[in-house]
């Protein structure tokens, strides 16, 4: 065998050798990220905690934990169900995505607030921040410890 096929077999045996690196590489992360979203799922993502509630549904002081996304209004489908003259049936919406929390106006008659200033179409929010829909205020909290 001369020294031109050795090497061509030497560099055939090289990348078969870094492709079998690079899928095992790949095969591992995947298993990973798999891992962790299995641990991730059963956690919730927020809750919301009741501030004011003049009709009493919710009820004040209470906290409603959240899933990635939550519907807001009077309508009884609804995630957060509202009892409130000022509330439409579908009033808001508060979504998990990526990483932060986004409030959305669904085109209610009285708009939603957020820390005192009325949202138009969609706005990110932070732990912290309050939520006024009608005359019901809520403030977005960390999920409660399991």
């Amino acid at each position: 065998m001369d020294a031109f096929t050795l090497s061509l077999w030497i560099i055939r045996i090289l990348f078969l050798v870094l492709l079998y690196v690079f899928l095992a590489a790949v095969a591992r992360a995947l298993w990973r990220d798999l891992r962790s979203a299995a641990v991730d799922a059963g956690r919730p993502l927020g809750s919301l905690v009741v501030l004011e509630s003049p009709a009493g549904v919710p009820a004040a002081g209470g906290v409603i934990v959240l899933d990635a996304v939550n519907s807001i209004g009077r309508d009884v489908n609804n995630t957060v169900v509202v009892e409130d003259a000022f509330a439409s049936a579908g009033h808001a919406l508060l979504t998990y995505r990526g990483r932060a929390w986004y409030l959305e106006d669904r085109d209610s008659t009285n708009g939603t607030w957020l820390n005192s200033e009325r949202v138009e179409g969609i706005a990110p929010l932070g732990y912290g921040d309050e939520i006024q829909v009608g005359q019901v205020r809520f403030r977005l909290d960390r999920p409660p410890r399991a």
